[in-house]
């Protein structure tokens, strides 16, 4: 065989559903009788390869725990940490470093918590691979033989059976009643009837009729096809293929606090190099020791500068609304995304298992007197029966109890409750025909002991019908009953009378025009619609003398139609998204009518309007951009268009959550903002390449997420405003110290340097009072306003402008109250005072404290009062408790008070200190009103 058969670019395999089975099988030089010879087959292994797919080498454990550090605000702090461990180093000192070991473990703590996280890798296609049969049956040397799936060849005569999942891509030879469920592919919620008849037009794998395709599943029949593709150049192979190639993007949060990152460091660059620059040349300074003092100040500026708990605060927070969010039955991979779903601005959703339940439903039956509703959704047998006649309703009960009956008994499904769950074992279409006959009160063991089956006609993709043949033990004639379902039009033509009550009519022109409108109509109405009849036949009508000439001259019962039908609490779940200024769209493989039917009813979208995948594929990238815009639903999609779909989102500056279950969605669920598998019906692939995991595949648990979402980035803006402000009011405190030393008094009696603050100090500040407290912001309760406000900007940093003037706001008060109370403890400057430095600075940094302490309540809203619900969350007051008593520890223990150098301070002293530090809640109320 020559290399170039087996190309994608050959049509004999890229569009081998358009050619006859003898064409493709010359083209493959094989025989679907005999099929491949072993030693040919053993030729092509080597030339193509196994049939898997492909992935990359995994990313080892060092490299994944070493990424955790490679980030602007952990650079520095490792960078502080060496100067400080440097010091310590060179001057000998007997105590610890604390400030160098205390930031390393924040550091590594960090690290560790990240990478616990991050431990599980992106393990997609990995998945895609353990979806593939261990074992397919196939024809070699004209046996049929068992072989490893990864062993397929091109060429390989494949048998396809019943509960088979299929190995390789194939065009069928053979189909005899054959079936496959192709959801995790093409989204289709019902099996596909397959047939070997090739099909001239153009068509998308989802209307592939003759191909079978790796990694889908054999639900009836059975069937034989040849190999046309193996591993990377399945159509799951090129799943695989487009989610190597996609990248995960960060998400809004990480790019922000990124950003604020660098702002800070350079900031703190600036302050340092200018500060150390000054100081070594107005002061002379050129001995080891003098140098290493200054750098010391660099070391504070760093650590008062850049908020060290920042990254643990954030991962601690995000850890716990993850907690949160699990209650709601929504699992978190990884931690970032959660405050990336609170601002989404789009849900892109698939359909089937998602808005609705991947349960077919009946719905309507029509019959010769007149129409029947059922209500209820999914396989639960509970619902009503409600007619609809203008005629005998006696009649109409008569005719919806005899189409319901035989619907049941030409049936091979079986109905089970386990577990307080009912499923379905075998077809979905003929499951929700069991359901719809136990709503109208009918047994099965009764069903079974009266109609006892005695012979059946399978279906076939050819005739559209399947048929079954009784007895009836409460007939005394020696009849045999048959009971045929199948498509409406193909069983109208076999059929010669209609039931009307309990009499047979003939059928009549007119009639049958009046049934094909009604078929027509539930067709409108996006259900699936199915014919059913009888006929009574010969006793000996039975066994083997059983085929499909007992399909002729049947008695029509009438029409029957089901639909996948929406989650009953996923309508109020879209109210809510569009109420919070979310746009819901719907990205299905399913029929475009089903699917704009079920969108208008969910409230997705006022007109029945879907744009289908082939429409999508002539589309240029501006036309694509505005329909994504005017458009919200999309059927008949592959995942080229998915992805597509969700990028063109993208670029129109929208935040994209998209949701699915499926093989196909995993490209688009990891390109997404976020992606969100589905855990019940979601395949591996999908949950892999998710950020977040349904465990209820419940698209009310999406919106109840997104709420979770947007609490959660909101408490992160609380504790960032606080943490920011903060450091910010540190910073100040420390420039505006040493550069005003003379102004404010603050000199040594050597005449060297002296800072405001020391090193443990500041550092004691922000693991204490900054930790606790802006943990305890982080926990803030849900707001109930916040599903009533429109998605936040997508184009607004985490840190909006508003935010950025309230922290510099509060960080001048900080600093300008922190050194008056300095100055005006210490000899000479602007307020005569006449303590020691060890006073004036156990007095600033008491009321550094204090203004910390008294902005948490400013912190929780640029809007709000300070006052609003001020006791609304314990957690926050516990934390102002527990800091106020550490620092009350360390102005009067002995042992602290020689590690921070502190003293104690009087009653006076304390009310000073006090009253300067709430300042800070009157000025910011002030600015509140004057909204700025």
């Amino acid at each position: 065989m020559s290399a170039d058969t087996l190309t994608p670019a050959d049509p004999s395999v890229a569009e081998a559903y358009r050619l006859p089975v003898d064409q493709i099988a010359q083209r493959l030089e094989t025989d679907p009788e005999k099929g491949l010879t072993a030693e040919v087959a053993r030729q092509r292994l080597e030339q193509y390869g196994p049939n898997e797919l492909e992935h990359e080498p995994p990313v080892p454990g060092w490299k994944r725990f070493l990424a955790q550090f490679n980030d602007v605000l952990v650079i520095l702090l490792l960078i502080a940490t060496a100067i400080s461990v440097a010091v310590w180093l060179y001057e000998g000192e007997e105590a610890l470093p604390y400030e160098a070991l205390v930031i390393f473990s924040i550091v590594l703590l960090n690290g560790i918590l990240g990478y616990v996280q991050e431990a599980r890798a992106e393990e997609a296609v990995s998945a895609l691979q353990a979806m593939s049969a261990a074992e397919a049956q196939v024809i070699r040397d004209g046996k049929r033989q068992s072989v490893k799936s990864t062993e397929l060849v091109p060429g390989d005569v494949l048998l396809l059976e019943e509960g088979d999942t299929i190995g390789a891509d194939g065009r069928l030879v053979q189909a005899t009643g054959l079936q496959t469920a192709e959801a995790p592919l093409t989204g289709e919620s019902v099996p596909v009837s397959k047939t070997a008849d090739p099909i001239e037009a153009e068509a998308g794998v989802g209307d592939q009729t003759n191909m079978a395709f790796s990694g889908t599943a054999v639900t009836y029949g059975r069937g034989k096809a040849l190999v046309t593709a193996t591993g990377m150049k399945t159509e799951m192979g090129k799943i695989a293929g487009m989610l190597q190639r996609a990248e995960a993007n960060d998400t809004p949060l990480q790019k922000e606090l990124d950003k604020t990152g660098k702002r800070l460091g350079l900031i703190v660059i600036v302050i340092a190099v200018i500060m150390v620059g000054t100081i070594l040349l107005v002061e002379g300074a050129t001995d080891f020791s003098a140098v290493m003092e200054v750098l010391i100040l660099g070391v504070a500026l760093a650590v008062a500068a850049v908020p060290e708990g920042l990254p643990a605060i954030v991962t601690a927070v995000l850890a716990i609304g993850v907690r949160r969010m699990a209650d709601r039955n929504a699992i978190v991979r990884k931690l970032p995304a959660v405050e990336t779903l609170g601002s989404a601005t789009v849900i892109a959703s698939d359909k089937t298992g998602t808005l609705t339940k991947n349960e077919m439903t009946v719905r309507a039956v029509i019959t010769a007197s007149g129409r029947t509703n059922l209500t209820g959704t999914g396989y639960q047998p509970e619902g009503a029966v409600e007619h609809q006649t203008d005629r005998d309703e006696s009649a109409l009960t008569a005719e919806t109890e005899r189409i319901l009956r035989a619907a049941d008994l030409a049936n091979n499904a079986v109905l089970q409750e386990k577990d307080g769950q009912w499923i379905i074992q075998g077809d979905p279409t003929e499951g929700a025909l069991l359901v719809a006959a136990r709503k109208a009160g009918m047994k099965p063991d009764e069903l079974e002991s009266r109609f006892r089956r005695v012979g059946e006609v399978p279906f076939s993709s050819e005739r559209k019908l399947m048929s079954t043949v009784h007895t009836d033990a409460e007939k005394k004639e020696e009849r045999n009953i048959v009971f045929t379902k199948g498509a409406p039009d193909v069983l109208l033509e076999r059929c010669t009378h209609e039931l009307v009550g309990e009499e047979a009519r003939a059928l009549t022109d007119e009639r049958r025009m009046e049934i094909k409108q009604a078929n027509e109509q539930l067709a409108e109405e996006a259900l699936r619609t199915l014919g059913v009849a009888f006929r009574s036949v010969a006793p000996d009508t039975q066994g083997d003398k059983v085929d499909d000439a007992v399909e002729q001259e049947l008695v029509f019962l009438g029409l029957v139609g089901m639909i996948d039908p929406p989650r009953p609490e996923a309508k109020e779940a879209v109210t809510k998204a569009h109420k919070a200024g979310i746009r819901t769209m719907m990205i299905t493989g399913d029929h475009p009518k089903t699917a704009a039917a079920i969108a208008k009813e969910l409230g997705m979208v006022e007109e029945e309007k879907a744009v289908v995948g082939g429409e999508l594929q002539k589309m240029d990238e501006a036309t694509l951009e505005r329909t994504v815009q005017e458009v919200s639903v999309y059927a008949r999609v592959n995942p080229e268009h998915k992805l597509k779909i969700v990028e063109a989102l993208k670029r129109n500056g929208q935040v994209v959550a998209m949701t699915g279950d499926g093989v196909n969605d995993a490209p688009a669920l990891k390109t997404a903002d976020i992606g969100v598998a589905m855990g019940i019906t979601g395949t591996d692939v999908s949950k892999e390449a998710a950020d977040m995991v349904l465990t209820d595949d419940n698209f009310a648990s999406i919106v109840a997420a997104v709420e979770e979402g947007r609490s959660i980035f909101a408490n992160i803006q609380k504790f960032l405003r606080y943490l920011l402000s903060s450091n910010i009011g540190e910073v100040l405190t420390m420039f505006l110290g040493v550069v005003l030393e003379g102004v404010i008094g603050l000199t040594s009696e050597e005449g060297l340097v002296v800072l405001p603050l020391l090193a443990t100090q500041i550092l004691w500040i922000n693991l204490m009072t900054d930790g606790a407290p802006a943990l305890a912001l982080g926990l803030d309760p849900d707001d109930p306003e916040v599903m009533n406000r429109p998605p936040r900007d997508p184009n607004e940093g985490v840190i909006t402008g508003s935010m950025w003037r309230g922290i510099v706001l509060v960080g001048v008060v900080m600093a300008v109250g922190t050194l008056l109370v300095l100055d005006a403890s210490l000899p000479g400057g602007l307020i005569e005072g006449d303590g020691k430095l060890a006073y004036g600075r156990t007095m600033a940094f008491t009321t550094l404290v204090m203004f910390q302490l008294f902005n948490t309540f400013n912190a929780r809203s640029d809007t709000q009062t300070a006052f609003h619900r001020p006791f609304q969350n314990p957690w926050l007051l516990g934390a102002i408790g527990l800091s106020l008593v550490l620092h009350v520890l360390v102005i009067y223990l002995p042992w602290l008070q020689t590690a921070f150098e502190t003293v104690p301070l009087s009653l006076g002293d304390w009310l000073e200190c006090v009253l300067v530090g709430a300042s800070v809640v009157v000025v910011r109320e002030v600015s509140k009103l004057m909204g700025w």
